[in-house]
């Protein structure tokens, strides 16, 4: 089975607060988004990756892995206007593979777990539509449309997670269909053709840094 990873890093960093996009601030000696390629570098040997950026900051971002001596992935595609479009966009990039698995993960998720990514291409190689999934914690209330609220069950929830994986065949099918604002991850540009979505076991740490306090945390 050959893997391939769609990492999205197309975000402009405004909750951030900063000038530098959030995806190449540093944490641990080195750039967030360097730590996310090498999550799956490490999971899944011989990995193909796909780094999808806007076009305005590749440049930028060649000259980080000069900085940092790091090994940029060969293939980078442009990142759109929204992110169905940076997806699709990288989608672009791979072969027409029907035994691959595709996984598309945040860029600024740096710290999925070994165990999550092997979990959710194993599923997907077995044909799955695969998200992970962490239990909610809090509770939950929903809000009405006369604008009071109710709580909600919790254990009826869970909160879904990247790296989000498929058949590549599967997810190329997909992304062909016109784009929606109902399609708010992978997981829903799928269901729209009818797929069933796989729940698995995600892992906490693996948050998605958009804050900054998620990147204090």
């Amino acid at each position: 089975m050959k893997a391939y990873a769609v990492i999205v890093a197309g975000g402009k960093g405004l909750r951030m607060g900063g000038e530098v996009p959030k995806q190449f601030l540093p944490i641990e000696g080195k750039p967030i988004l360097m730590h996310t390629i090498e999550a799956f570098r490490k999971a899944i040997e011989g990995i193909g990756i796909v780094l999808v950026l806007p076009a305005a900051q590749q440049e930028y971002w060649h000259e980080l892995c000069k900085t940092y001596q790091f090994d940029s992935p060969k293939l980078i595609a442009n990142g759109g206007e929204t992110r169905f479009q940076s997806v699709r966009n990288g989608l672009a990039l791979l072969p027409d593979d029907a035994g691959a698995v595709v996984g598309i993960h945040d860029g600024v998720r740096p710290y999925v777990s070994k165990d999550t990514i092997l979990r959710c291409f194993a599923a997907a190689a077995e044909g799955k539509a695969v998200v992970p999934v962490v239990p909610v914690v809090e509770t939950v209330r929903q809000i009405l449309p006369d604008g009071t609220s109710v709580t909600r069950p919790r254990d009826e929830y869970r909160l879904v997670q990247t790296p989000q994986t498929f058949p590549l065949a599967l997810l190329k099918e997909a992304y062909h269909r016109p784009y929606s604002e109902a399609f708010t991850d992978d997981a829903s540009v799928v269901e729209a053709m009818g797929k069933k979505i796989t729940m698995v076991e995600g892992n906490r740490e693996n948050i998605k840094i958009t804050t900054p306090s998620d990147l204090r945390f």
